[in-house]
């Protein structure tokens, strides 16, 4: 197993979901006094759900389009999103 990319992948992902509105869902979920763990095992198996569907089309993509391609693509993503949020069209 490569530790580094577990860490990698698990820092990503645990600071992009701060705060996000999945986490604030499953917060007022909890407070609402039902069964906690009920609700941290729904939360947990949609965020593994989720993040299957996305490691499947990750790979698929990959077998088609050269990895560079990818990390451009991802790249201009990345600060077109950056810039709308500064202006504040997004």
């Amino acid at each position: 197993m490569d530790w580094k990319l577990l860490a990698s992948s698990f820092s990503l992902i645990f600071l992009a979901e701060l705060g996000d509105k999945t986490q604030l869902a499953t917060l007022a979920l909890a407070a609402g006094g039902r069964s906690r763990l009920t609700i941290f095992a729904g939360a947990a198996l949609a965020l593994v759900a989720t993040s299957a569907i996305a490691v499947l089309a990750g790979e698929a993509v990959a077998r088609v389009v050269p990895e560079v391609w990818i990390k451009r693509v991802a790249g201009l993503g990345f600060l077109v999103l950056g810039t709308l949020f500064l202006v504040g069209k997004a």
